[in-house]
């Protein structure tokens, strides 16, 4: 490994912040009892009643109540609970109809994939080139056996931040549930309960400096769902398997630490990459918004380049990017959110997703596109694309 290595990839995994492991620590060693009731031995019940502080702490950020959210493994887990739970409730009630867009992370997209798969009907809905979700398009494209809507916040490779008021709006008016992935927007873009019509929201820790494995699944009181996971009676009957209150701890904290200046930091870091690399770097292609965009995302298409190689070639100076490429991809397909934007292969495979995160800095960021623009010139001179 180089002694400087730049990592900017972010929103894949970020690095886990010394304060939260400190707070993390004691639940490892001292108190590890699994939680029990006031009835219990009483280091489960000190277990508890931490786990139920670190769910109180998460669902402020939410303006939600504690007992609206239940921790999962991560917002994989979330989604699948999400979308199947509420499958597994309403479909003999009300229909099997679910609509997806077709930008969605594959925790969604492959999850409704499963359920059609079951026998329910699902809606892949498109998007315009900028991966933006219109909602009278969604509003007609609702049906009487429509039982959910799963639309992110915000894309998980073009960062694009969806108008999920609205979306939620049309929801509400139809009569259907409303779920979204908030895995790349939470605690970076304010999202309320009290004033957003949503049901559903999927979370994770290991986006804002926290733990892997810990995540979590806001759910609206009174919603429709079944308890999807057999096992026993954890997290009020409605997930089975034994809580991870390090985790649990570590995701609080986690969440504690993000600030306004933070956030604000990110974005001064992503406006400034993304003007570099437009001016300085000729045929590239901004993919997604350019105002509606998360503070951390920036991902560009560089003509006639394959992103593999780019990312190759940067990891060979110190840095860490990703790409959407086939040959990058473990399914060997380009990217659907690419294609789903109007994109074609070869926008795909030139692709290149830059994401920051609280330890990266504007110098890196310089020295970010500095190497990438010697990069991009070295493999089009020998490009056969051109």
């Amino acid at each position: 490994m180089f002694e400087e290595y730049t990592y900017l990839d972010n929103a894949s995994i970020t690095r886990l912040d010394e304060r939260v492991f400190e707070e993390m620590k004691p639940y490892f060693f001292d108190i590890y009892a699994i939680p029990t009731s006031e009835s219990g031995y009483s280091m489960g019940i000190e277990a508890r009643e931490v786990l139920e502080k670190s769910r109180e702490l998460i669902t402020q950020e939410l303006k939600a109540s504690p007992s609206e959210l239940i921790f999962t493994s991560g917002y994989t887990e979330s989604s699948n609970i999400a979308l199947k739970g509420v499958g597994l409730a309403l479909e003999e009630k009300k229909g099997n109809h679910i609509i997806v867009s077709k930008i969605e992370d594959f925790s969604v997209l492959n999850t409704a994939k499963a359920l059609e798969k079951q026998g329910f009907r699902v809606t892949y809905l498109d998007v315009d080139q900028n991966g933006l979700v219109d909602p009278a398009l969604l509003a007609d494209s609702i049906t009487p056996e429509t039982i959910l809507v799963s639309i992110q916040h915000a894309n998980q490779e073009i960062g694009t931040v969806q108008d999920i008021a609205s979306i939620g709006k049309v929801c509400q008016d139809e009569g259907v549930l409303f779920h979204t992935d908030a895995t790349h927007t939470f605690t970076k873009i304010p999202l309320d309960v009290e004033k957003i019509p949503v049901d559903l929201i999927s979370i994770s820790a290991n986006t804002i400096h926290g733990p892997s494995g810990i995540g979590g699944l806001y759910i609206k009181k009174g919603t429709p769902i079944r308890k999807w996971m057999d096992g026993g009676f954890h997290e009020s009957n409605r997930r089975a398997g034994v809580e991870n209150i390090p985790g649990a701890v570590g995701f609080a904290k986690a969440v504690e630490l993000v600030t306004t200046k933070e956030n604000q930091e990110l974005e001064k870091m992503r406006d400034h990459l993304i003007e570099r690399i437009l001016s300085e770097i000729p045929k590239t292609i901004l993919n997604g918004h350019r105002s509606k965009r998360t503070p951390q995302n920036v991902n560009v298409t560089f003509e006639f380049v394959e992103g593999e190689s780019i990312t190759l070639h940067l990891d060979m100076r110190g840095f860490a990017v990703s790409t959407g490429s086939a040959c990058f991809s473990r399914s060997l397909d380009p990217s659907h959110v690419i294609l789903g934007i109007g994109g074609n292969p070869e926008r795909a495979h030139g692709s290149v997703r830059f994401t920051l995160g609280r330890f990266n800095t504007m110098h890196e960021v310089d020295a970010a596109v500095d190497a990438v623009a010697l990069v991009v010139e070295k493999l089009r001179k020998i490009s056969p694309l051109k």
